[in-house]
C-alpha cells in the first residue's frame, strides 16, 4: 500500500522557509518529490526560485496553495499578513494529517511576533499544534545523532518553569519520552532526568526542588520499569549522554536543553512534538530574516526533519 506523502508547511513567508524547501526539492530524485506535498503559497516559492535558479519545475509540485491579500511580501521584513499565512499553512496540514491524507508535517520557521500581531497568540509551533489538535500536553523534543532532549517547559519564564517541574508533570515528560523512543525502536530507552538546581540543590542547599518534586518522579517511573536515572546535575548529564550513557535526557527547562543541542548538532537537530495524534517534527532554527531572500540559507537542517519524518511514517506504518 502507498504510503501517504510528508507534508512541509512553508513557515513564514518572509523568512527562509520559501528558500529551503525549494532547495531540498530541488535536490531530490522525482520519485522522492512525488511523496512530499507543500502547504505554503506558490508566489513565495517562485520567488525563491527567482534567486536560487535551481531549475526546479514548480508547476509540478503537490501544493496546497493558500493566498496572501496585497503584494507579495517582503523577505525579512516582519507582516501580519506573513503570520496569518503562517497560521493558515499550519491549519490546512493537521486538517490533513487528522484525516490521514499526510503521514507526517514537517516545520519550516515562524516568526512568533508575526503570528501574534495577526491574532494568533501561541508560543509557537508546539502550543498552536497542541491548540489545533485539542490536546491538553505535548512536549518538545530536540534529536540528534548523540544527544537527544526531552523538555518539561519550553517557552515559559524561567520562574514559571521552575514552577512547572511538578512531580507529576516530570513523570509525564519521562513516560512520554519513554514511549516515542520505544516506537522508534530502542524497547527499553536510557533516560537520565537533569535536575533544576545547581548540583541537583546540594542536599537543601541551593533549594529543595530535585529531592521533593524531581526524585519522586523519578522513582515512580522506575517503578513502572522504565529505565532512568536522576536527578543528575546539569553540568555533567548532558555530556554524560552525548559519550553514551543515556539515549535521551529531560530537561526541565528551555534553555537547559536547548544550549547543548545547539552546541553540538545545531545544524542537524531536529524538533520533534511528543504526544499529538499527529507526527510533527522540524527544524531547530528560526526564520533568519537577516538573510532570508539571498539564497544563502542552508537546507540541511530540513533535511534532517525530513529524514526523520520518514522514520515516524515508516513506524506507524508498521
Amino acid at each position: 500500500m502507498t504510503s501517504p506523502p510528508i507534508g512541509i508547511t512553508m513557515g513564514d513567508p518572509a523568512g527562509v522557509g520559501p528558500e529551503i524547501i525549494v532547495k531540498s526539492l530541488a535536490a531530490m530524485d522525482g520519485a522522492a518529490r512525488d511523496g512530499i506535498r507543500v502547504y505554503g503559497n506558490r508566489d513565495s516559492l517562485a520567488a525563491a526560485e527567482a534567486v536560487l535558479k535551481t531549475g526546479l519545475n514548480l508547476a509540478a509540485l503537490d501544493v496546497v496553495h493558500v493566498d496572501i491579500p496585497g503584494a507579495l511580501p517582503a523577505f525579512g521584513k516582519l507582516d501580519p499578513r506573513c503570520g496569518e499565512a503562517s497560521y493558515q499553512f499550519i491549519a490546512a496540514a493537521v486538517r490533513d494529517a487528522l484525516e490521514g491524507r499526510i503521514g507526517c508535517i514537517v516545520t519550516a520557521p515562524i516568526n512568533k511576533a508575526a503570528l501574534n500581531d495577526a491574532g494568533h497568540h501561541h508560543d509557537g509551533h508546539t502550543g498552536l499544534l497542541a491548540h489545533l489538535t485539542g490536546t491538553k500536553t505535548c512536549h518538545m523534543l530536540l534529536a540528534s545523532a548523540r544527544l537527544s532532549v526531552i523538555h518539561n517547559s519550553t517557552h515559559v519564564s524561567l520562574r514559571d518553569a521552575i514552577s512547572r517541574a511538578t512531580t507529576d508533570r516530570v513523570l509525564a515528560t519521562i513516560r512520554a519520552g519513554h514511549r516515542h523512543f520505544a516506537r522508534l525502536g530502542t524497547p527499553a530507552p536510557r533516560i537520565a532526568v537533569a535536575g533544576i538546581n545547581p548540583h541537583c540543590g546540594e542536599g537543601g542547599l541551593f533549594g529543595t526542588e530535585d529531592d521533593d518534586q524531581i526524585a519522586p518522579a523519578v522513582a515512580a517511573a522506575r517503578a513502572e520499569g522504565i529505565d532512568v536515572q536522576g536527578p543528575i546535575s546539569a553540568d555533567t548529564v548532558f555530556h554524560r549522554a552525548y559519550t553514551g550513557a543515556f539515549d535521551l535526557v529531560v530537561a526541565q527547562y528551555h534553555d537547559q536543553g536547548h544550549i547543548p543541542i545547539k552546541l553540538v548538532a545545531f545544524d542537524s537537530a531536529v524538533n520533534v512534538s511528543v504526544g499529538l495524534p499527529i507526527d510533527r517534527c522540524s527544524v531547530d532554527h528560526g526564520t533568519a530574516f537577516d538573510i532570508a531572500g539571498r539564497g544563502i540559507a542552508d537546507n540541511g537542517n530540513l533535511d534532517h526533519a525530513l529524514a526523520y519524518a520518514a522514520r515516524l511514517t515508516g513506524q506507524r506504518r508498521a
